[in-house]
């Protein structure tokens, strides 16, 4: 587990894709929107277009968040700024649009909003996104920003997280907690694990505590579920509502 200096402290609650519940999610309105609502930090998903340009996307297809149709990695840059990613949501967002990662993280330093970035390759393309993510992180992230935090379910993207950032702190993603979870994190000198609130249990926190990781829990969006989380000893919840979990959270 690495040592951060000077302490790196995430705040218990994290925007999940921005504001998902209120804006679409993954898009500068959703990022926007959660600044508003009191989020300090966001969490947003990194992928690559046919053409290796890095864009905050979560599917591998395009048809659930946008007017568009077909595999992401499959599609140029070019053609995907002529699709609409705000209309599904709502059509006050028509014309939205698929974030890059260098608009994603030029607005996030303007706001003064902390960061997970998960790298979340497409399939066969682990080791390349985490390096054009990572590279254009490195060169953009400022300096004075807390660091980012930088999160996969792909292992070889935190080997190359792990290579290129050593200074950036690690999250390991699971779905429930795994029988090797402690080798994953040691291998990846994870300083957090993140997990899937509906699978993990008290002695599941109290495990990965008790090892020195913290734990970060996705998505919940009840309040309650979110008190008895807490109560857990969990670190930090993502969440498509910020708004309803900051005023249990202390702002």
């Amino acid at each position: 587990m690495p040592t951060l200096a000077p302490p790196f402290s995430p705040p218990p609650v994290i925007a999940h894709r921005g504001a998902s519940a209120s804006a679409p999610e993954n898009t500068l309105a959703a990022f926007r929107r959660a600044a508003e609502l009191g989020a300090r930090w966001v969490e947003f998903d990194v992928k690559l277009t046919a053409d290796g340009r890095p864009v905050v996307f979560h599917d591998d297809t395009l048809e659930r968040t946008t007017d568009g149709a077909g595999r992401l990695a499959e599609t140029s840059l070019a053609d995907l700024a002529d699709l609409d990613a705000g209309t599904w949501f709502d059509p006050d967002f028509a014309g939205a649009l698929v974030p890059t990662l260098e608009e994603t993280l030029d607005l996030l330093a303007d706001m003064g909003l902390g960061a997970n970035m998960e790298l979340k390759p497409c399939p066969g393309r682990d080791v390349e996104t985490a390096r054009v993510g990572i590279d254009v992180a490195r060169a953009m992230w400022p300096v004075e920003a807390p660091p980012l935090l930088i999160s996969s379910f792909s292992r070889p993207a935190l080997r190359v997280a792990r290579e290129m950032a050593p200074q950036w702190p690690r999250g390991l993603l699971l779905g429930g907690l795994t029988d090797d979870w402690r080798q994953e994190a040691e291998a990846a000198e994870a300083w957090s694990v993140h997990v899937d609130s509906t699978l993990i249990r008290a002695r599941d926190v109290a495990e990965v505590v008790d090892a020195g990781y913290r734990v970060m829990v996705y998505t919940v969006n009840d309040p309650g579920r979110a008190a008895n989380l807490w109560d857990w000893g969990i670190d930090g919840i993502f969440t498509d509502r910020p708004e309803v979990l900051l005023p249990l959270a202390g702002g």
